[in-house]
């Protein structure tokens, strides 16, 4: 597994370009946040941005996800501010009124984000991220297949780097690291 992390974050940074992110991947949005405030692409802030789509009470992959995003924002502290986000795939469940405390559970900076279905199909558009109800578990809550790389984004929004959430997190602050202290070009 570790090996397959490293060929995949090997194969991305060499193949970047200086214009940014090899893929076609990425773009404008603009959604709700969990205190009701329009949040787009960028960081407000001006901080790097660590981004996944999932929804703030999913027990399968998010659960794995969510926490390792929060572990890499204080692991990488000492270097960079990065924030880290999560665009939901299900805004049944995740309104701006309950989709802040359920990520605050991960990391006190956490940004959850929300809207209508058009708002966020927008989004998943720009991402390339599918989502599709796979079962309802018993107590009624839809359960989703949906997209599961975390993005690196600067403060514009853009993409640097995937960062694959089957590695531990020392692999995965090796790889942002020189994406956020500008060692990668």
């Amino acid at each position: 597994m570790r090996i397959l992390a490293l060929i995949l974050a090997s194969a991305i940074a060499g193949s970047a370009q200086a214009t940014g992110f090899p893929l076609n991947v990425g773009g404008p949005y603009s959604l709700t946040d969990q205190t009701g405030a329009a949040r787009t692409e960028a960081e407000p802030d001006g901080h790097f941005q660590l981004l996944f789509f999932g929804y703030a009470n999913c027990e399968q992959i998010c659960s794995a996800a969510l926490p390792m995003m929060a572990d890499i924002v204080d692991g990488i502290s000492d270097k960079a501010t990065v924030k880290p986000v999560m665009i939901t795939v299900d805004p049944k469940q995740d309104t701006v009124e309950n989709i802040g405390p359920a990520l605050s559970v991960f990391h006190k900076d956490f940004v959850g984000l929300t809207g209508t279905d058009a708002e966020l199909q927008v989004a998943y558009d720009a991402f390339s991220v599918e989502k599709e109800v796979v079962f309802v578990d018993p107590s009624g809550q839809e359960i989703f297949s949906h997209g599961s790389f975390i993005y690196l984004l600067n403060a514009a929004g853009e993409v640097l780097t995937l960062v694959p959430p089957i590695m531990d997190v020392d692999q995965a602050v090796d790889i942002i690291t020189p994406y956020v202290t500008g060692a990668n070009g």
